[in-house]
């Protein structure tokens, strides 16, 4: 099953979970304000297939249509004016959305694949991809179709390069949604503040009142976004697990791609991981 992928498209790699068909729910969206396809992508990894007989190849390629389908049947019953494409690819799943993001406008994977039974619950393939896709990516984690009433949008924002590229995905995301924006950032004590209460609060104002400049911009450009900023100490960890209940997406600079365990993964280690929470991350290079 094959179909040839519109220049840019919404990709979505699907491996026949429930984590990958929440991700294509969630990436309809992100197409149809875009006016571009929703791509559905499954690939089936050679290396499975070496020393199998046709038989089992066969069963192979029947469970990706049957995924494929599924997925293509879950986004057709949204009833949203989305076109989709779909394709099935004989190679490994993190290289084909590798080179599928390198022409598209996002990338929308799910949080939990397969590999959560083998103890991963973010999986490889996703850390793999926030770091080296050439588009933005998505790590979804769950899907409401209500968006306007799941909670915040995030941004989390620093002095990188970025940081730009940041705050545009995570404003149009809060306009798309019809949902708050939150800007974070953090600051750093000197090592004479550890003991001076004042010295700390002047250097929080101070990091306050520089993202209020900063954002000054932004407002003007999108009224119509409930925005609020805080400058938090050292980093945002605490702020997150705080306000998990109230996030429904957390945008995060490429910096980041390494640790998004850290933000999704298991229980006792990351800061969202009891809140339908998902991350995008998104960089200076990307393709739009």
């Amino acid at each position: 099953m094959r179909e040839i992928p519109s220049p840019a498209s919404i990709v979505v790699g699907i491996d026949g979970s429930r984590s990958a068909l929440d991700a294509a729910l969630w990436a309809v969206d992100e197409a149809v304000c875009r006016d571009i396809p929703l791509h559905l992508v499954y690939a089936i990894d050679p290396s499975v297939c070496v020393g199998t007989d046709a038989d089992d190849r066969a069963r192979y390629l029947a469970g990706a249509e049957v995924a494929v389908r599924s997925a293509f049947m879950v986004v057709e019953s949204t009833e949203k004016p989305v076109k989709i494409e779909v394709e099935i690819l004989q190679e490994r799943a993190t290289n084909a959305l590798l080179e599928a993001s390198r022409h598209a406008s996002m990338l929308c994977i799910g949080a939990v694949g397969p590999s959560h039974d083998r103890g991963d619950p973010v999986g490889s393939t996703a850390a793999m991809l926030a770091s080296a896709a050439q588009c933005p990516v998505a790590v979804v984690r769950g899907h409401d179709p209500h968006p306007a009433r799941s909670g915040w949008v995030v941004a989390e924002i620093g002095d990188s390069a970025a940081a730009g590229e940041v705050l545009r995905h995570a404003y149009d995301e809060a306009r798309l949604r019809r949902a708050p924006l939150r800007v974070v950032t953090t600051w750093q004590s000197l090592y004479v503040d550890i003991h001076d209460n004042l010295a700390a609060s002047d250097r929080q104002k101070l990091a306050k009142a520089k993202i209020d400049r900063r954002l000054a911009k932004w407002e003007r450009s999108y009224p119509d976004v409930d925005m609020r900023a805080a400058a938090v100490h050292c980093n945002s960890r605490a702020y997150l697990t705080k306000n998990a209940d109230s996030i429904q997406l957390l945008v995060v600079g490429r910096e980041r791609a390494d640790g998004i365990r850290e933000l999704v993964g298991p229980p006792g280690s990351a800061a969202l991981h009891h809140a339908n929470c998902s991350v995008l991350i998104c960089g200076p290079h990307t393709v739009l």
